[in-house]
């Protein structure tokens, strides 16, 4: 039996949800999906800034890297805060010692304007050296020749799109309108409602699924990548693991934690460089998916990246966790009075 891994990837995040914890209860209950997105987490972009972006994405990298997560695929939006945001976030998680691709997801509910920034950002992060993807936030929110745009954006780039897809039924029609553009490199979150095959990879998330009550993607029946990822709640991946396994198995008995496990391994074909990072875990057995799906509480206790420990014992060497905590609480405090 092993005690360690190679880092592990969240394959869709967003850091800057890192803040939302104790937030304000929303003006309204919501009762589907859509009401969700407008109640709760449409308003908390609205009210980022530059500095909440910062420590929320110090915070999230920082979770990431006690988890044993050293490369995270983020999708950014923050309104009233677009240019520069993804410099931002790179530069946060590079400070903590984790990798990053970054992408801003465009889109038109704040009026085609919006939808331009969110472009224009992403073409500038790229052209200038940046890690990343060209972000949407979903087909239901742009328009036919926003969704062009972006595709011909990243097509230019030679990287993909990384994009909600199908999520909600509000989203149902997203594999039409989508398939005119998608190719093998995009990033397809969700796809709860999907009902058509895209190229790409899925991303899936089990906990924000159930969380938001829109269905099962039961990802075990499609024919493309499967990886996991939190949609924001957090970057513990074997915990993750743990739930995508346990919904698996409620859909099929026949299914195994072999299974589920894949789903984490994929991970690395979209950061190639987290296999050269190395995990110990507090736990002798990580190599066998049959005892870590039935063994919680398993932590990274030392984490090296591009050969350099950033975690020891438990605790990270470049940067303060007791100072980055206290500076994403200030932060939050902020954003909480902004709601």
């Amino acid at each position: 039996m092993a005690n360690s891994t190679p880092g592990l990837v969240c394959g869709h995040h967003h850091l800057y949800s890192a803040l939302a914890r104790g937030m304000p209860a929303p003006p309204e209950i919501p009762r589907d999906f859509l009401g969700i997105l407008r109640q709760v987490w449409w308003r908390l972009d609205f009210a980022l800034d530059l500095e909440m972006i910062r420590w929320s994405a110090m915070l999230g990298a920082l979770e990431a890297l006690e988890c044993g997560t050293t490369a995270i695929i983020d999708h950014h939006e923050s309104p009233n805060a677009i240019e520069g945001s993804l410099d931002v976030i790179a530069a946060a998680c590079k400070h903590v010692g984790v990798r990053v691709s970054c992408a801003y997801g465009i889109s038109e509910r704040h009026g085609i304007d919006g939808a331009r920034r969110g472009l224009a950002e992403n073409e500038r992060y790229l052209s200038e050296g940046g890690r990343g993807m060209v972000g949407v936030h979903a087909a239901f929110t742009c328009s036919d020749e926003t969704l062009e745009a972006a595709a011909g954006l990243a097509a230019d780039n030679g990287v993909g799109v990384h994009i909600h897809v199908a999520e909600g039924t509000v989203d149902a029609d997203a594999g039409i309108r989508l398939r005119p553009f998608a190719v093998a490199d995009w990033l397809l979150v969700h796809c709860v409602h999907l009902a058509e095959e895209l190229p790409g990879t899925i991303v899936h998330n089990p906990r924000s699924n159930m969380n938001n009550a829109v269905g099962y993607a039961r990802p075990a029946g499609r024919t493309v990548p499967i990886v996991l990822g939190t949609d924001g709640i957090g970057a513990d991946m074997l915990e993750e693991f743990r739930l995508a396994y346990a919904r698996l198995r409620e859909d099929d008995l026949a299914a195994t934690p072999c299974d589920a496990w894949q789903w984490v391994e994929q991970g690395w074909s979209l950061m190639p460089e987290a296999m050269g990072d190395v995990v110990e875990w507090s736990y002798d057995g990580v190599d066998d998916p049959w005892r870590l799906a039935f063994t919680p509480g398993v932590r990274a206790m030392n984490v090296s990246v591009r050969g350099e420990p950033v975690l020891v014992n438990g605790r990270p060497t470049r940067v303060d966790a007791s100072e980055i905590r206290a500076r994403a609480d200030e932060q939050a405090a902020r954003l909480f009075a902004r709601l």
